[in-house]
């Protein structure tokens, strides 16, 4: 992106893969030179996170902190854990910050700031979008459609990605709810759909474990973990998608295609997220999932470019403020 590609950053998250990867999508669509910078997931100063301190022992002049070595350009952080680490990078003299989520500490907290479109966070700083950034971007899934990967080019029927969320600190995947969901994909399989099943490490076992089976059963595909992570090639060759409710970033990389997205709703969704699924059932990407496929007509909808030249916009203001 014009002004700001080649520019050195970091990324500053505790690791967890939601996070990053929305960090990761945002650098890569700006084309910044970005490294990753790791904080403690835990530990007693992740407890006072976002007000406390860092941890001394990751401070600037620590072999191996998350602060040393010279400061980039930028910094990209998310996670509550960061905002001490971001706060930080200002003191230390970064020139330009920027924060994925609400940082619980307002919107001073950096210089650019996105949200959500339903979070209550406001300010000049602060871009709100119905879809999360994320790193399935649209020449990422023409170069895995020129190119299919051959664990699922040879699938027969409408390929259906299924994309496996799990338990959080927000809902459980119930028995039920669980038994549910394999009769609704038993009954999709039935009608000559094939199945490419991916997990996240969230998945639980008594979850992962039928779905495996029953892809197996039905000639289908799920992906155990072997091999590179075919991801982004199932979204790409899918003619449909089942992703469950547990996970915004999963259906917003869903929506990035263009192609229906079912949603399977798991009692406890958060009332942001279930107000994000419905902008985007208005906006007629969405559609419940009841073991049939609907037929949805949409353009993609694929807020990460629409971040990153608002962050870009920023930045460039911002420099050109201090010259």
């Amino acid at each position: 992106m014009p002004g700001l590609a080649g520019l050195r950053a970091w990324i500053i998250t505790d690791g967890k893969a939601g996070d990053e990867n929305q960090c990761l999508g945002l650098a890569e669509c700006l084309g910044l030179k970005a490294e990753l910078r790791r904080i403690p997931a835990s530990g007693p100063f992740g407890w006072f996170a976002p007000w406390g301190p860092i941890d001394p022992r990751q401070g600037p002049r620590r072999p191996g902190g998350a602060l040393r070595g010279p400061l980039p350009d930028l910094v990209i952080a998310s996670g509550r854990r960061a905002a001490p680490y971001l706060r930080a990078c200002r003191r230390l003299g970064v020139g330009f910050t920027a924060f994925l989520k609400d940082p619980r500490t307002g919107a001073s907290t950096a210089d650019f700031i996105w949200v959500p479109e339903h979070d209550s966070l406001r300010g000049s700083n602060v871009l709100r979008t119905i879809t999360s950034p994320h790193r399935v971007s649209a020449s990422r899934l023409d170069a895995a459609r020129a190119t299919p990967d051959p664990r699922l080019a040879h699938l027969v029927g409408r390929r259906v990605a299924v994309l496996l969320g799990g338990d959080s600190r927000h809902l459980r995947f119930s028995e039920d709810m669980i038994a549910r969901l394999l009769v609704d994909l038993r009954s999709l399989a039935a009608t000559g759909c094939s199945l490419m099943v991916t997990a996240s490490r969230r998945t639980p076992e008594r979850l992962r474990a039928p779905t495996r089976r029953l892809a197996a059963e039905t000639g289908g595909f799920f992906w155990d973990g072997t091999g590179e992570n075919p991801y982004v090639a199932m979204l790409a060759l899918a003619e449909a998608i089942v992703v469950t409710s547990d996970s915004v970033n999963m259906v917003s990389e869903a929506v990035a295609t263009g192609v229906p997205v079912l949603l399977f709703k798991i009692e406890g969704t958060p009332p942001r997220h279930q107000a994000m699924y419905a902008a985007l059932v208005r906006a007629g990407a969405l559609a419940p999932f009841d073991g049939r496929l609907t037929d949805l007509r949409y353009t993609p909808i694929d807020a990460t470019p629409v971040i990153a030249q608002a962050l870009a916009d920023a930045y460039i203001a911002r420099r050109r403020g201090r010259d």
